[in-house]
């Protein structure tokens, strides 16, 4: 049976309540920035106005998201490989969901705002530390935020290092792409992947 109606969705799942009901905030308070300050890795989700979506994995040395005050964030958008997808989808609605991680640390932090690129210097500076400087930054004022509970992660085991396979087991990034666009050169080897990434770390 196909769920077609919320009244579906509740008559199956029921309603939250307690602490789910309530944790939702609508600005940055102290255990909020504390997290963003920890976090060294998040998931940035965009849509067009055509509702094609976009998650995109954003990482940095912990706090590379900078806290402006309660209300506002500043992503560096970091080097890469110049699709822009999730910056496109920007332009087109301004609208972001965010989900920060910590390594070690079940929990979660989600944030969901409206959003605007900048290559404002104010907003630049806050990164003129940065190896590798940003172009631009994702500007977020905030709308919503709340701590997410642990179970996803205690069931993946994702922090535990049993759950870890061995890479060695799984296709590198250049043997992948090379069977998906039916390439014929030599993949790339990870090593020389690794040492051709770091330059732009």
């Amino acid at each position: 049976m196909q769920i077609k109606t919320e009244a579906q969705l509740r008559d199956l799942y029921g309603f939250p309540s307690g602490r789910s009901k309530n944790k939702v905030l609508t600005t940055l308070e102290k255990h909020a920035i504390h997290f963003i300050e920890k976090s060294s890795f998040l998931v940035m989700s965009t849509c067009n106005i055509e509702n094609k979506l976009d998650a995109s994995p954003r990482g940095g040395t912990p706090g590379f998201v900078k806290v402006l005050n309660k209300n506002e964030i500043v992503i560096p958008d970091a080097k890469g490989n110049n699709i822009t997808d999730s910056l496109s989808n920007i332009l087109e609605t301004g609208t972001v969901g965010l989900l920060f991680l910590i390594p070690g640390i079940d929990e979660t932090l989600r944030v969901n705002g409206r959003a605007f690129i900048s290559k404002d210097d104010r907003y630049l500076e806050l990164f003129a530390s940065d190896k590798n400087q940003p172009k631009a930054c994702v500007v977020v004022t905030i709308e919503e935020l709340f701590l997410h509970c642990a179970k996803a992660f205690m069931r993946s085991k994702l922090w535990d290092e049993g759950a870890k396979i061995d890479r060695k087991s799984f296709p590198t990034m250049g043997q992948m792409l090379k069977d998906q666009l039916g390439a014929s050169e030599v993949p790339e080897s990870r090593e020389d992947m690794i040492k051709r990434y770091e330059k732009d770390l």
